[in-house]
């Protein structure tokens, strides 16, 4: 092989991580993505800009984002990884039967959605599920796709969008924190080190807002997932807006309390999402009635409400 084709052929490795990053916008969201350090993603960027030539992103203090050239080689990229894996699975598993592909909330979905899963494998022994890790909007057809479970607003251009539930948050922090920072109401809040959902960057001012509290919240720490703020505020470092639900083993084993005994309704809800163009396929049509019957029996369980 010539230089100028090794020169065109960039490692997997590397071009899973460049998509990775090009998607999630974040050199530690991809990091968490594909199991690796930080310091690997950005090694790995930095070989392919040099293998290529080119200035894939630029980078500053706030931040990555994707240069012009970064983002005509993402749009290409994404579609050809998402040929070669599921080229790749469907040399792996050598199935006939349907296959779902599936994107899901990192914590809703190892918190509340794979707990529950087994009993869809028990109904649908045919179908082979395929699971992904999204936040926030992408392209089905791109990502290779089929249905994903969303939090947010049923705005998905092109998508049906069946609502499945509120998300109902609580202020929540450690003992040892809040026998530090006493709280007695809702404005006490304000003083204290608050943190901080990157993907809800209004929720303290929508929680203030509906208790009638006026006030600045304080910037505080922000994070990507909802695993990184239970884990800040076991350590101590502050209060956080969480949904109950996705927190149960926390608040069972006293490493989280509620700071104020109550709950509001977030703007955001978690949706059933696919394209319109999948609706009909049997698979979705399954998964997405099956979910429905979940939540409703998901309603009469015990939880913290």
């Amino acid at each position: 092989m010539s230089n100028l084709s090794r020169r065109l052929l960039p490692s997997t490795s590397a071009l899973a991580a460049f998509e990775s990053v090009a998607r999630l916008g974040s050199f530690s969201a991809a990091a968490d993505e594909l199991s690796l350090t930080q310091g690997a993603i950005s090694r790995q960027i930095s070989g392919l800009e040099e293998q290529l030539g080119l200035l894939l992103f630029d980078r500053s203090s706030r931040g990555v984002s994707l240069t012009e050239p970064g983002r005509a080689y993402a749009k290409a990229i994404g579609a050809a990884l998402s040929q070669i894996r599921d080229a790749s699975l469907k040399a792996m598993t050598k199935r006939h039967g349907d296959t779902l592909n599936l994107a899901m909330l990192p914590t809703f979905g190892t918190r509340w959605l794979l707990p529950r899963i087994p009993r869809f494998v028990a109904a649908h022994p045919d179908i082979t599920l395929n699971f992904a890790t999204r936040i926030g909007i992408f392209d089905f057809e791109q990502d290779g796709l089929d249905v994903a479970i969303h939090i947010g607003q049923p705005n998905w251009p092109g998508a049906d969008c069946t609502f499945l539930m509120d998300e109902m948050v609580a202020p929540v922090a450690s003992p040892a924190f809040l026998r530090q920072n006493p709280v007695a109401a809702p404005q006490d809040l304000l003083s204290l080190p608050l943190l901080h959902m990157a993907s809800r960057p209004g929720a303290w001012d929508h929680f203030f807002e509906t208790q009638g509290v006026a006030g600045t919240p304080s910037p505080g720490m922000r994070f990507e997932q909802f695993a990184s703020v239970g884990q800040a505020c076991s350590a101590g470092l502050g209060v956080a807006l969480m949904p109950l639900f996705l927190i149960e083993a926390e608040l069972q084993a006293g490493d989280l309390v509620q700071a104020l005994p109550m709950q509001v309704r977030s703007p955001s809800s978690y949706y059933v999402v696919a394209p319109i163009t999948r609706m009909a396929f049997r698979p979705v049509a399954l998964f997405r009635n099956w979910l429905i019957e979940e939540v409703g029996r998901w309603r009469d369980e015990p939880f913290y409400a």
